[in-house]
């Protein structure tokens, strides 16, 4: 169960405008998933909080947050699971599918076997069917 205090559709739209005007790269790692993001002011706090709230909702996810030079450093990483691991890769692909909004994004990830709880009640979970 969720302890996050937003809804998905809430993260979903925070996540379109953070990786639309931030964003610089992102990579995978050997752990994970790495996005690069500019370190404008606010930015650094803005992704901490918006980790936290991820974690809160997704307990299986880790994340580390650090600023190198001018950019801040998103590390994500899951447990090895094949299902944390396709959440992962999803994740990965945020930047372009939280662009085109949340029923785009559930509808790309029912096609995947992946559905996620998103209407403006009901805070994000995640399920393989």
């Amino acid at each position: 169960m969720s302890t996050a205090p937003d809804t998905a559709r809430q993260r979903l739209e925070e996540y379109a405008h953070l990786f639309g005007r931030y964003l610089v790269d992102r990579e995978r790692t050997g752990q994970g998933i790495r996005f690069r993001l500019r370190a404008e002011p606010g930015v650094v706090a803005w992704v901490r909080d918006l980790a936290a709230r991820e974690k809160a909702c997704c307990a299986f996810f880790a994340f580390d947050v650090g600023v190198e030079g001018e950019q801040v450093l998103w590390d994500c990483a899951v447990s090895d699971d094949d299902t944390a691991r396709a959440i992962l890769e999803e994740y990965y692909l945020l930047p372009e599918t939280a662009s085109q909004g949340p029923d785009t994004v559930e509808r790309h990830l029912a096609a995947k076997g992946l559905h996620f709880v998103a209407d403006q009640a009901e805070p994000l979970r995640h399920t393989v069917h």
